[in-house]
């Protein structure tokens, strides 16, 4: 049993890669599923629909592998995080849809919770922000608004869990009902620095505790699927949240290193090693990762719209037909104009967090076309991913933070982005060989849990760097560039 199966459950698409012994890609599958949009600023996914993709993304994965479930060693999972599912503890059936990390339907819930005084509280404990963004309030949300649910939840008959909680559920057949630290740190609920699920907060917000699954390391048992699924029961031995998976894939372990991941939004990441450290510039305190009961912090920055906003280029204005075609455009724009588009399509993320402005261009003329908005919404990932990397550092200088920023993610493999991220942070950008980082990184837990990959010290020496880019742009220009982007976010908030 020489091979690990990563499930890498995201945003807009499910996928299963299979990874051998020298963990290395052998083959991957991917499943796209409906996104659902009831109201403006809502976000939801139907449970059956994660489920299924991830079935199927990982019978397809087995198969194009050419091996048999008897050569799997272990499953890892890695998944979108704060998204929030309710079932039923007996049949597994949800309550209601998935409601995604991006939905803003609880803003009011947590201006409320904001001005009677909770936010000190909850952030001292959880170390995040009162924001629609997390799971708790997701969670309040289902049980004061579907019929019934408050009433069944008392009773001890409905489950809450994070997507990974509920892939758990479902592949052990309901035998298992659990959760690692690194998703139970983004629900709101969970206080990392006693390791714990917080009673003050749920009781706040009226979650009843038998609701919560229980939290284990990032590599650890959570049981084995049941036998029917794939033929064997295969154990499942390594979860992380998404960007929590891809820190640990790019071997960001020592205290000052950094990752930024663009996917549909993008995080950014940095190890601040035992100790949390408390944000004064609005960012989250976070856990890494843990392991062997001992968890590892980190600063984040979440930027919620990134790959998302080329998502829009191409099918809100229809101006691109593939992501691929924004850097060929973004060349071509014209270099007289300077066009900036804020993309607060569901509010801004860190360090801003506010959650009711939307998106605002600035700068257009009668010349502006397609070129040119390729080349701001490609920019504004920069500009966001600066104002994350400004509050870090004003935040942490224990040791500081390591000039060099590793980038995963699908927006990544743009070399016209990334050289634009390095010249407006000022700062080598580093491109791994190896861009399965978050598939990878759960794989790694999976594999060295099971004694199949090695211990984290020979891992961190294994990766390696594809493409670094440096910066180019002279101070005076990144710095009015960058003061233009600030303008544009101040008026973009005012209105």
């Amino acid at each position: 049993m020489t091979y690990i199966l990563a499930i890498d459950q995201g945003t807009t698409s499910t996928r299963a890669i299979v990874f051998d012994r020298t963990m290395a890609v052998v083959t991957s599958e991917q499943q796209e599923f409906a996104q659902h949009f009831p109201h403006s600023g809502w976000v939801e996914h139907a449970p059956a629909d994660l489920w299924n993709t991830t079935l199927a993304a990982c019978h397809g994965a087995i198969k194009h592998a050419e091996i048999s479930p008897t050569d799997i060693a272990a499953i890892g999972i890695t998944n979108q995080r704060e998204t929030t599912i309710v079932w039923d503890k007996i049949t597994g059936e949800p309550l209601y849809n998935a409601i995604v990390w991006q939905d803003r339907r609880t803003a009011n819930q947590c201006r409320t919770l904001r001005e009677a005084g909770h936010e000190e509280m909850i952030t001292a404990r959880t170390g995040l922000l009162l924001d629609p963004y997390f799971s708790g309030t997701k969670l309040k949300w289902v049980l004061d608004h579907v019929e019934g649910a408050r009433e069944r939840a008392a009773k001890g008959e409905l489950l809450f869990g994070t997507v990974d909680s509920f892939l758990i559920w479902k592949l052990t057949g309901g035998a298992v009902h659990a959760t690692d630290a690194t998703n139970a740190a983004r629900t709101m609920l969970y206080d990392i620095r006693k390791g714990r699920w917080s009673k003050t907060i749920c009781d706040l917000l009226e979650i009843p505790m038998e609701m919560l699954p229980e939290v284990k390391d990032c590599a650890a048992d959570f049981g084995k699927t049941d036998a029917d699924l794939f033929g064997r029961a295969i154990p499942i031995c390594g979860v992380a949240g998404d960007q929590q998976a891809a820190t640990i894939g790019q071997a960001c372990f020592q205290p000052g290193m950094m990752k930024s991941t663009y996917g549909t939004g993008c995080f950014a990441l940095l190890n601040t090693g035992e100790t949390p450290v408390v944000s004064q510039n609005r960012l989250l305190t976070t856990i890494a990762y843990q392991l062997d009961g001992k968890p590892t912090y980190a600063l984040e920055g979440s930027i919620f719209v990134a790959g998302a906003v080329v998502q829009w280029l191409r099918d809100g204005l229809q101006i691109i037909q593939d992501a691929s075609e924004t850097q060929a455009l973004a060349e071509q724009a014209d270099p007289h104009q300077n066009i900036v588009l804020v993309p607060a399509f569901v509010g801004l993320g860190a360090p801003y967090w506010n959650a009711e402005c939307r998106g605002a261009v600035f700068g257009l003329t009668r010349g502006s076309g397609p070129a040119e908005m390729a080349k701001a919404a490609l920019e504004s990932v920069g500009y966001q991913t600066r104002d994350l990397l400004d509050a870090m550092s004003a935040d942490w200088q224990a040791t500081g933070v390591q000039p060099t920023l590793r980038v995963d993610g699908g927006m990544s493999q743009n070399d016209w982005a990334m050289q634009f991220l390095s010249d407006i942070i000022a700062a080598p950008v580093d491109r791994p060989m190896n861009l399965e980082t978050t598939a990878l990184g759960v794989a790694w837990l999976a594999g060295m849990h099971v004694g199949v990959y090695p211990d984290q010290a020979e891992f961190a020496e294994q990766w390696a760097r594809e493409t670094q880019f440096v910066p180019h742009m002279d101070e005076a220009q990144r710095q009015e560039k960058y003061t233009t982007w600030k303008k544009a976010v101040d008026a973009t908030l005012s209105f």
